[in-house]
Formats: structure tokens, C-alpha cells, sequence
């Protein structure tokens, strides 16, 4: 979509919704979007090395491989760059109530009811979180290295992705590609799981194809001390969720809060050195855990392992699992809806 016209588009969308900040954003984005190059052009500049031509080969491998072989919606998406100063995106708000695990969400008219609003400038996440703690929630902010724009407009790769790994460049192209591929308005818990699972999956599809699985010790110690952590979260969550199910006083629950996140922090020091093989997860005590912390982890890890059982109950194979997936037209239960489509139901 030519940048005049995507700014067109911007100005009449500001006047439905969140006006100012529709347009603060948008017109951000729109400022990325029309400095952004084509990928190729890394190879043709004064300053072209080595390292630009693994990059552009690398992003046209995995979207070669996203689009021709898993199925994924062909399109333009990554394949202009964009120069940034920062090593990330954007800064995303979450928030949640302090007693229970009640997400806080925003509307927009395309994607309805979300429980995050990203923002380009720090600053104004940090204005966000201030008047969503003058309501008493709780309120995470965080970095996001990229998002998609459902195929509004040409999602760019940014100059901090060439530091990725392989594997991480493929789950980031891979997962962002299926939000442009598969997106149910108003479902973002299953948005997210579906593209959390289809870009893991995706990326070690990938490696295996690239002869890069193998021995791959790193990949392995790291996806080891992914299920660690979540296994540990999941149950500082379960055990918050059973205190907030109590009769207790409200104040009463967040002392109790505070001591069981404190008495989790020291018990995950403790015994570090036995659940994890890499640094990866060091800082967690030093984070300020709160309900919008764990709810956003939530958010993107499922806790039943839905579609990985899915997925291997129809095959494992992801093209077909994907194609069934672009089918769903939503309106009703979407789990329920993608078993149907995989003739499971």
C-alpha cells in the first residue's frame, strides 16, 4: 500500500478510535515504513559487507520456506529494511487486576478486544502505565521486536534482526507470517497460542530442513530451560490463583501475594543451578512480578499443550495443520472450530 494512501487510511481510522493515539502511532509507523529499503539494497550500499548478504540470504530462506512449504500467506512482509538505533520495536502495555488474574483490554476496530497497546515512544507506554495504576491493576511494559499488521501494510525487518540467530529469525518471520495468515478478531488468547506454537515449529522445521537440528546443543539447553520456567511460572500462577479463589479481605490477599511471589524468587535462586543449563532466566528475581506479568505469560504459553496434542493427533504436519487453520472464519469457539476443520471433530 503506497504511504500516501496508508496515510489516508490512518487519518479517517483516527476518527473512530483513540483518535490522537491511532494517529500518534500510525504516523510513526507510516515514518518507518517510508524510509524502508529493499532488502536487496543492503547488498548495494557503500558500506555492504558480508554480514548483510547472510542476512538478506537467510530472511529469503525462511520466507521461501514459510511461504512455499508451510502454506503461509505469500506477500510482500520482509523484504524492506529498516535501519533503527534501538534493539527493539516497540514498548507494549499490559495490565491486569491486583486480586485476581482479570486481564485489562483495549478495542480496535480491526482486531476488537486486546489485552496490550504497543507504543513507539517509551514515554508515552510509561504515561499509559501511570493512569492504568491510578486504577489499582497491575501493569507490565515490555519491549517487542515486531508485530504484524494483518496485511495492512508491508511489515518491514528491522537492523537489530541481523544479530539473530537462525532459529530465532525463522520463529520471529514464521510467527508473524501466521498473524497475517490466521487472525480471529476479539480471540487474542488463541491468536497468540496458534502463532506461538505454529513459529516454534516453524523454526525447528526449518533447522531440520537446513541440516542445522543436529547436535544442536545450544537450541536444545535452551528449549530445556524454556519448559523449566514455564513449569516454574505455572506454578507460582496456580498457586496465586488458588489464594485469590479465597474469601480472604482483599488487603489480606496482597500481603499473601507479596509473600508467595517474594518465597517463589527465593526458592527459584535456590535451586537455579539444578533446573537450568544456560543464564537465560537469572533475572527473574530481580523482576517486579505482578498479575500482568503472569497473565501475559499466559497469554503466549499455553498451559495444556493444546496444539502441540493437536497438531500430533493430526499428523504433525504443519502445511496441513495451517491450511486448516486458514479455513476458520470464527464467530464462534475456535478450538472447536480448527478441530472441524482438521476432520477431528
Amino acid at each position: 500500500m503506497p504511504v500516501f494512501i496508508a496515510a489516508a487510511f490512518l487519518l479517517g481510522l483516527s476518527a473512530f478510535c483513540s483518535g490522537c493515539y491511532t494517529l500518534k502511532q500510525g504516523t510513526t509507523m507510516l515514518g518507518y515504513l517510508g524510509r524502508a529499503v529493499p532488502l536487496e539494497e543492503l547488498n548495494d550500499r557503500d558500506d555492504a559487507n558480508e554480514d548483510n548478504r547472510l542476512f538478506v540470504q537467510r530472511v529469503e530462506d525462511i520466507r521461501r520456506f514459510a511461504i512455499e512449504e508451510l502454506g503461509l500467506k505469500k506477500s510482500k512482509n520482509y523484504t524492506r529494511y529498516v535501519e533503527l538505533d534501538r534493539d527493539y520495536l516497540a514498548a507494549v502495555v499490559s495490565a491486569s487486576d491486583k486480586d485476581s488474574f482479570k486481564r485489562y483490554e483495549w478495542w480496535f476496530p480491526i482486531t476488537g478486544n486486546v489485552p496490550y497497546k504497543g507504543f513507539f515512544n517509551v514515554a508515552d507506554a510509561r504515561k499509559e502505565r501511570a493512569k492504568l495504576e491510578k486504577k489499582d491493576l497491575d501493569v507490565w511494559v515490555r519491549g517487542v521486536d515486531a508485530f504484524s499488521t494483518l496485511g495492512w501494510f508491508r511489515d518491514p525487518l528491522y537492523s537489530y534482526m541481523k544479530k539473530y540467530s537462525d532459529r530465532s529469525l525463522a520463529d520471529l518471520i514464521v510467527h508473524e507470517l501466521l498473524h497475517a495468515t490466521v487472525y480471529l478478531k476479539g480471540q487474542s488468547q488463541f491468536n497468540e497460542e496458534l502463532a506461538e506454537f505454529v513459529g516454534t515449529e516453524g523454526a525447528r522445521l526449518y533447522m531440520e530442513k537446513a541440516g542445522q537440528a543436529l547436535n544442536d546443543s545450544d537450541a536444545s539447553n535452551a528449549q530445556a530451560d524454556r519448559a523449566a520456567y514455564s513449569a516454574f511460572i505455572r506454578g507460582l500462577i496456580a498457586e496465586l490463583d488458588e489464594l485469590y479463589k479465597t474469601g480472604l479481605p482483599r488487603d489480606e490477599k496482597l500481603q499473601k501475594k507479596a509473600e508467595i511471589i517474594e518465597a517463589a524468587k527465593v526458592r527459584f535462586n535456590e535451586s537455579y543451578e539444578n533446573n537450568f543449563k544456560t543464564d537465560n532466566y537469572r533475572g527473574f528475581s530481580e523482576l517486579s512480578v505482578n498479575n500482568a506479568y503472569l497473565e501475559l505469560f499466559r497469554l503466549y504459553h499455553e498451559e495444556d499443550h493444546y496444539f502441540k496434542d493437536l497438531y500430533e493427533r493430526s499428523g504433525s504436519d504443519l502445511a496441513k495443520f495451517i491450511s486448516a487453520a486458514k479455513t476458520m472464519k470464527g464467530g464462534g469457539n475456535p478450538k472447536e472450530e480448527l478441530e472441524k476443520a482438521l476432520g477431528l471433530k
